[in-house]
């Protein structure tokens, strides 16, 4: 809700209406104690609803829409900006090669155990779905990969180097990029902001570049400014860039926060409940954005409680239950299997085969 200015008033403090807003003007009988309400007085005519349009008013909270191709061509040609979108990194592991290795990791919290000896892999170019019912230990396992938690045992080697002690900052130089079940955006900074800021990951102006304006601080800004509008217009909103990340909508905050890890320019994506909140049309869009977030190139890590969207996105599926791993394999493995079954349905022990 905006406050309001002193031009939304009229000289007799009566607000004026919006833009195309339709006020119904009635008469209003004055109230006189003891004594029967005076008639309103005569009117020529009926009580009408008039619509009156004062000149418009700016504001702080309209609406910016960015033509991209007025911008860059390029970015009306969906080819070129896939080629830009693309990673241009080196990788250690080919395609269909182990990218990420999980090695019986324990995660520990008081004596609590909310990851017991979990192991499992990430082929490179494949999108694998982590699921469980709640309270499984899937976010756990995300915060142990990106480096938020440490394990209390067993190892993560990423691309052929293990992660160990290595800072967080450190890790999403070494590739691996994730987003948050809520949404965190800076909302004050625009779209494009928000996304030049992932690209700073990869640059390597230092403070002093910055203070003194380097050529390769200009190269590098130029670049943050180019590669977001490739990654808005990639993820579908590159007509909100100039928009304020608080103002636009909950599915095209979720967009933005992937185009924004995508800026880093990651070699594993891990996308925490990106569907949260979606209606079965922009769940379907996601679907197809993850998709095509693969066929770019990149691998996936996928945590999501809607089994339609996994089932129908994913490659390789790892279920867990109270920090445990129970299953591994494909949609159509997991589906059948009665391990599975019982941890969403409450099939008695007894019953499973």
């Amino acid at each position: 809700m905006r406050h309001r200015r002193s031009d939304d008033w009229t000289s007799d403090s009566v607000q004026q209406p919006r833009p195309g807003e339709v006020r119904q003007q009635t008469y209003a009988a004055p109230e006189v104690h003891g004594e029967r309400p005076a008639d309103p007085p005569p009117s020529p005519e009926p009580v009408r609803t008039q619509a009156i349009t004062p000149e418009p008013v700016d504001t702080p909270d309209t609406t910016v829409i960015v033509d991209p191709a007025a911008i860059d061509p390029a970015l009306a040609d969906p080819e070129a900006v896939a080629g830009i979108v693309a990673p241009q990194r080196e990788m250690a592991s080919a395609e269909g090669e182990t990218l990420l290795e999980v090695d019986g990791i324990t995660v520990e919290f008081g004596g609590l155990a909310a990851l017991d000896d979990v192991s499992f892999d990430i082929k490179r170019g494949e999108i694998l779905g982590l699921i469980g019912p709640n309270g499984a230990g899937k976010t756990t396992c995300f915060n142990a990969i990106t480096g938020v938690y440490r394990p209390s045992r067993g190892t993560v080697v990423f691309d052929g180097k293990l992660l160990g002690k290595v800072k967080q900052h450190q890790i999403t130089r070494l590739g691996i990029a994730r987003t948050f079940q809520n949404v965190r955006l800076w909302g004050e900074m625009t779209a494009l902001e928000n996304v030049a800021v992932g690209t700073d990951a990869r640059h390597k102006t230092s403070v002093v570049g910055a203070v003194f304006r380097t050529p390769r601080h200009y190269r590098e800004e130029h670049d943050a400014v180019d590669r977001g509008m490739a990654l808005l217009e990639f993820v579908g909103i590159a007509s909100r860039a100039a928009e304020k990340a608080s103002n636009l909508s909950y599915g095209d905050q979720r967009r933005l926060e992937i185009a924004r890890a995508l800026a880093t320019e990651p070699k594993l994506l891990c996308l925490d409940e990106p569907a949260a909140g979606f209606n079965p049309r922009e769940k379907a869009a996601l679907m197809d954005l993850i998709r095509k977030i693969r066929d770019d190139g990149y691998t996936v890590l996928l945590i999501e409680h809607d089994m339609r969207l996994v089932m129908g996105v994913t490659d390789r599926i790892v279920v867990l239950e109270f920090g445990r791993k129970i299953a591994d394999g494909t949609p159509a493995e997991v589906r059948e299997n009665p391990a599975v079954i019982a941890a969403y349905l409450g099939v008695p022990d007894d019953d499973i085969a």
